[in-house]
């Protein structure tokens, strides 16, 4: 029997997310992102599609390494101005039954005390449906919002973050006990104050009395989501991570292979199951009754497309202000020799050398397209699952066409095969991904339980 596939879309609260410029058309919803009815309308279309979750991406600074200066970013809509993600969270959730709702939050932007609340209030709304995609922020400016010189050392992020989760796993799996809370109505005893404890967590960074606030939530622990793909995010992510969004080898059948045999791997000498991690790629189906009818399509929101916003982004990525480059000049005459890493790498890996800078940007840091007539599409999702993937998160070109597109014409497809699910498991959204409610005993959080 053929495994399934798990399928997310993936948007952010704000006017431009991912593919840049497309915000000008007549076909998209990205202007009204301040609004509550395109995000429900998106919500309902996903359920519809049987879909498991809208992933939301978030950043807690502008992008400003492009030409010195955020200018270009907030000309373009370029993740700035972004909202709030966790906010849309209830809304879309009290107009669905089973859609799961993923979103990002940094270990930087919240103390975990107050963020461990937030998201147990999540989870009890919506029925135990929420998941944290955890993040330790890359932007400098998000560092310096936050009274930091900037941003702490990659390593240091991380060790910040490993306290962090042991703050919140307290919280969430060991300050209330299983039986803690009685609403015993006749004799008027709401809870066992002998089973609600405090955590009296002394640390680095942080010092948490507790007790938690928040009685028991359908999850406990919200389903936990991770995109580093660094050494160092690696075994963050065999330690914590259930879902790992892979981002840096979305091109490559090969590499995405190779991330998930190293984090599996490591997963595994810490405990746990290979299976206890299912890895999602990042694509961007463009689709067409034919192929010739995608090709059109994609080729008319590349013509639409915006370089300035795309460098303003990469830029910002990589911290290095790609302002200077020649977007005209063909690759074959650009010297890398001084360039940085990534860049000279971005460059040099490219088959055809006669592109331009600006061709390259254009069809490579866009997010992939994966572009094709819907059979086209449904054998290339499932390449990639021979590849080792457990599912995808769909990026929008516009929204919500582009999963408007998918599901009606790709899902079907996957469905007969017996590659995606047709109708919603019971429980919480950990539960429906992956047969239990709560983390389950190997997992690191487990040894916070009171026993």
């Amino acid at each position: 029997m053929a495994k399934r596939m798990l399928m997310n879309a993936f948007s952010m609260n704000c006017v431009s997310h991912i593919q840049q410029g497309l915000w000008v058309r007549d076909d998209t919803r990205q202007l009204e992102y301040n609004q509550l009815d395109p995000w429900v309308e998106l919500a309902q279309i996903l359920e519809k599609g049987c879909f498991d979750a809208l992933f939301l991406a978030d950043v807690i600074g502008v992008y400003d390494s492009y030409r010195g200066g955020p200018e270009t970013s907030i000309i373009e809509g370029m993740q700035t101005p972004v909202n709030d993600p966790a906010m849309l969270v209830p809304a879309m959730a009290y107009a669905t039954e089973n859609l799961g709702f993923a979103f990002t939050s940094s270990v930087l932007q919240s103390h975990p005390f107050a963020f461990a609340r937030q998201m147990s209030t999540l989870d009890h709304l919506t029925r135990g449906r929420v998941a944290w995609n955890i993040v330790t922020s890359y932007l400098p400016n998000a560092g310096l919002n936050f009274g930091l010189d900037g941003l702490p050392s990659h390593d240091e992020r991380y060790d910040l973050a490993d306290e962090y989760l042991d703050v919140v796993y307290k919280l969430w799996e060991g300050s209330w006990e299983d039986d803690a809370v009685l609403r015993d109505t006749e004799l008027g005893i709401y809870a066992d104050p002998a089973k609600v404890h405090p955590i009296n967590h002394v640390g680095k960074h942080f010092n948490v009395a507790g007790p938690h606030l928040s009685e028991p939530s359908p999850q406990r622990t919200p389903l936990l989501f991770q995109a580093g793909s660094s050494t160092r995010g690696r075994s963050f992510a065999a330690k914590h991570a259930e879902c790992m969004f892979i981002v840096d080898s979305r091109r490559s059948l090969t590499g995405a292979a190779s991330v998930i045999s190293d984090v599996r791997s490591q997963a595994v000498r810490n405990g746990r199951r290979p299976e206890d991690i299912q890895f999602f790629q990042g694509l961007s189906p463009v689709v067409g009754g034919t192929e010739a009818e995608a090709k059109a399509k994609e080729a008319e929101y590349l013509e639409q497309f915006s370089t300035e916003g795309a460098l303003a982004h990469l830029s910002g990525s990589i911290g290095i202000d790609l302002s200077d480059i020649d977007l005209d000049q063909s690759l074959k005459s650009i010297d890398t020799r001084s360039m940085r890493g990534m860049v000279k790498g971005l460059i040099e890996s490219t088959p055809d050398q006669t592109q331009t800078f600006r061709d390259l940007i254009r069809t490579r840091n866009a997010g992939q397209f994966l572009t094709g007539s819907p059979e086209q599409i449904a054998d290339a999702l499932q390449d990639w699952q021979k590849a080792g993937v457990d599912g995808f998160n769909l990026i929008y070109s516009v929204t919500p066409g582009t999963f408007v597109d998918f599901i009606e014409a790709v899902v079907p497809i996957l469905q007969k095969r017996g590659l995606m699910q047709k109708e919603y498991a019971p429980g919480p959204l950990r539960e429906k991904m992956f047969g239990y409610g709560r983390l389950p005993e190997r997992h690191l959080a487990a040894g916070f339980r009171r026993r």
